[in-house]
């Protein structure tokens, strides 16, 4: 019988959802005390579908929608890189919001996971099914850290408003949740389960976010170089063809969930259909010369209108969510190294998909040369506006004000937890509030 009520409460955790950026789901219908490790391992089932789903579309596609690489196709009011920014951005506008609840929601059940959990008597699955629950909270804080910044960091179930965490010591936890994970979490099996190789993965990038490249360097050309993973071609990655590329990917499975993430960027003239809600601009669509193999996977033309062409599978199905794959690792090493000890790992990518070598002379230009490699290699995976951001290249790219390199709290929320504090950048001035 508790097996099956506990069905019952790993199947509530997929379906619940909160108004409030803490979510008060009541969660006490088991007692975590008598909880076995078969039950856990069901309950670890629901929180692989919690970390898919409840960032919403919004929550992953946000970083490419904001980056300048993306616009809505025909509307004259969003059809530029900075009216898409500023038409989106806001702190009441569902882009922002949607998010934000999204992954506080999901910590609140990823929490009451962990804590179940560590109710286990002491063993090797214990410590990596806790490895998996902290992998998951690093990644949902990795989002809201780079988004939002100062965030609350709520490790515990509580009914308590919780203050900000400043920003550095918020990614110093983002980076404890996936040293913890990259020591317990199990060991690779296949891409569409957490492992200690994907939790390395994610710790590089929180590192290079941290601008401690030398580490971030150190664990990408560990991953490179384990032969556990190897480069693949574009339409093996993207077209869910056997490759060893992937270190992560959510299998976004259409029994599991709605995210059809083909049909926001194909239009409905294309064989499988689409609602076609974003569009490269043309400056992406002509960033890819013709002798680079991710081109035609990357973008493509469905009749007279441009697609992000990734996500394939239009209104017919459900495309993966690829969360980090090896080339993102090269890339990675490259920055961390700096001109003269990264320039072999960004030309050996290079090469792989068909380009010449690059020969920056500077530091600023090599950096360049990477942060335009990115582009390319990981366009439409969720990463532009924070390499913008990150490298402080972000205002003269897309031409918008400062206060778009953060986003701001939402607006209920601030009324919701007296404890949390709006950003400056997107704080009213008195005249502007008179106004």
């Amino acid at each position: 019988m508790k097996k099956f009520i506990l069905f019952y409460i790993s199947l509530a955790l997929m379906l619940s959802s909160c108004d409030k950026y803490l979510d008060q789901y009541p969660h006490n219908g088991v007692s975590s005390d008598k909880l076995t490790e078969e039950d856990a391992e069901m309950l670890m089932v629901g929180v692989y579908n919690i970390a898919q789903y409840k960032p919403t579309f919004n929550g992953w596609a946000l970083f490419d929608i904001i980056g300048g690489d993306i616009i809505r196709p025909g509307a004259t009011s969003t059809n530029t890189p900075a009216l898409v920014v500023q038409g989106a951005i806001g702190p009441d506008f569902s882009i922002v919001t949607s998010p934000w609840n999204g992954y506080y929601a999901g910590l609140y059940q990823i929490n009451y996971f962990i804590e179940s959990v560590e109710t286990l008597p002491e063993s090797a699955r214990k410590n990596e099914m806790l490895g998996v629950g902290r992998f998951f909270r690093g990644l949902y804080y990795y989002n809201l850290v780079a988004r939002w910044r100062n965030v609350p960091i709520v490790v515990k179930q509580t009914k308590d408003d919780v203050p900000q965490t400043p920003e550095q010591q918020a990614w110093e936890f983002v980076a404890s949740e996936f040293e913890f994970a990259a020591e317990n979490a199990p060991d690779f099996s296949t891409k569409n389960y957490v492992s200690k190789d994907a939790a390395k993965a994610l710790l590089a990038r929180t590192y290079l976010a941290m601008n401690r490249k030398a580490e971030a360097a150190e664990i990408a050309d560990e991953l490179i170089d384990c032969g556990r993973f190897a480069l693949a071609d574009f339409d093996e990655i993207f077209r869910e063809v056997a490759n060893k590329e992937e270190i992560f990917s959510f299998a976004n499975l259409i029994e599991e969930g709605s995210y059809n993430i083909g049909s926001y960027y194909y239009t409905k003239e294309s064989e499988v259909g689409g609602s076609y809600n974003f569009c490269p601009t043309q400056e992406a669509m002509d960033m890819f010369s013709y002798n680079d193999k991710r081109r035609n996977v990357s973008v493509d033309i469905q009749g007279s209108n441009n697609v992000l062409n990734k996500y394939c599978k239009g209104d017919a199905g459900h495309d993966p969510i690829y969360i980090t794959r090896l080339a993102e690792m090269y890339l990675i090493s490259a920055e961390g190294k700096g001109l003269s000890g990264g320039l072999g790992r960004l030309n050996e990518l290079r090469r792989f998909r068909g380009l010449s070598d690059v020969h920056p002379a500077t530091e600023e230009a090599f950096l360049d040369a990477v942060i335009n490699e990115r582009r390319l290699e990981l366009f439409g995976e969720g990463f532009r506006w924070f390499d913008l951001v990150r490298t402080g290249k972000y205002e003269n790219t897309v031409g918008v004000d400062k206060k778009y390199t953060v986003l701001p709290i939402p607006s209920r929320d601030l009324t919701l937890n007296k404890l949390l504090n709006q950003n400056p950048l997107w704080v009213a001035s008195k005249s502007e509030q008179e106004n």
